[in-house]
């Protein structure tokens, strides 16, 4: 809804973004497939600029401020705001809770004391309180932003771009993405790419973290395995075969997991793990020869 009709299908912008190209251990321990270095702010500021659009992303301030931002925003029209701490958007059952994770939403409008805003996890038109949507927005616990309330408003789209030339510029981005290419400062004993896939093996040979297995079993896997199948429609639509056989592939490898991981047969998960861990680099070749 924030670029209105010219907005591609979601699998597309997730793809856009450069998500589902690559895989990372953060720190040595917690598994996101995501490239090395990457972020959904600054894979949000590359689909966008891909799409042909542009928009004023503001941050920082004091709540008393953001609040104001907020709601001369979204008076003249939908505005992203993210990230916020799911754990703290209340609306959402089990809330609050301390290990949420990032989330983004889209305010349509602050009316009185209320925050209206369509939430992409399966609440349209949800509301909060002005005070506790502030406490979820200042994204204490998000680490990859450096100053609290984000988000983008006056969205314009300035050339027309369509899904297939967006997709087909976004070719380079993906392919330094695989090969490691990301410059963003990380935590100390981060991995990527096959080698972060290997050390998570790794530790599933010695038995998982307990944390770790629920998050991989509540989030990871389910979005790591979605976002490769999202890469490889995509790159079918580019008609290159291979490369979309190589995230297909990927996909199927990531839901597959998703069992043995909760049945705690530990052994299949690692084996599992490595036979993912070879793919990323399959899938940069296949992309550097259609970008050469």
């Amino acid at each position: 809804m924030i670029l209105g009709e010219a907005a591609p299908p979601p699998a597309v912008i997730e793809v856009l973004t450069g998500s589902p190209f690559g895989f990372e251990l953060i720190g040595g321990t917690l598994p996101l497939f995501d490239p090395y270095g990457w972020d959904p702010d600054l894979g949000l500021d590359a689909a966008i600029a891909l799409l042909g659009a542009r928009c004023v992303r503001t941050a920082g301030g004091t709540a008393d401020e953001a609040e104001e931002r907020l709601r001369e925003a979204s008076a003249q029209g939908p505005v992203l705001v993210g990230p916020v701490d799911m754990g703290l958007l209340l609306h959402q059952p089990g809330t609050p809770t301390a290990d949420g994770g990032d989330h983004f939403v889209v305010v349509l409008e602050v009316e009185g004391s209320m925050v209206v805003f369509h939430d992409p996890h399966g609440h349209p038109y949800a509301t909060l309180p002005v005070a506790d949507f502030l406490a979820a927005w200042e994204a204490k616990t998000v680490g990859y932003v450096d100053a609290p309330y984000v988000m983008r408003a006056g969205f314009v789209q300035e050339r027309k771009v369509t899904p297939e030339e967006a997709l087909r510029q976004s070719l380079p981005d993906a392919e330094r993405w695989l090969a490691g290419g990301g410059d963003q400062p990380v935590p100390p004993g981060t991995l990527g790419g096959a080698a972060g896939v290997e050390a998570l093996a790794a530790q599933a040979d010695g038995g998982l973290d307990v944390g770790i297995r629920g998050f991989l079993a509540h989030f990871a896997i389910r979005v790591g395995a979605r976002r490769l199948a999202d890469a490889a429609h995509c790159l079918d639509l580019l008609r290159l075969p291979d490369a979309a056989a190589v995230a297909s592939g990927q996909s199927r490898l990531v839901g597959g997991l998703q069992h043995p991981l909760v049945t705690g047969d530990d052994r299949a998960l690692a084996d599992g793990l490595r036979r993912l861990a070879p793919s990323y680099e399959r899938l940069r070749t296949a992309l550097a020869s259609r970008v050469a």
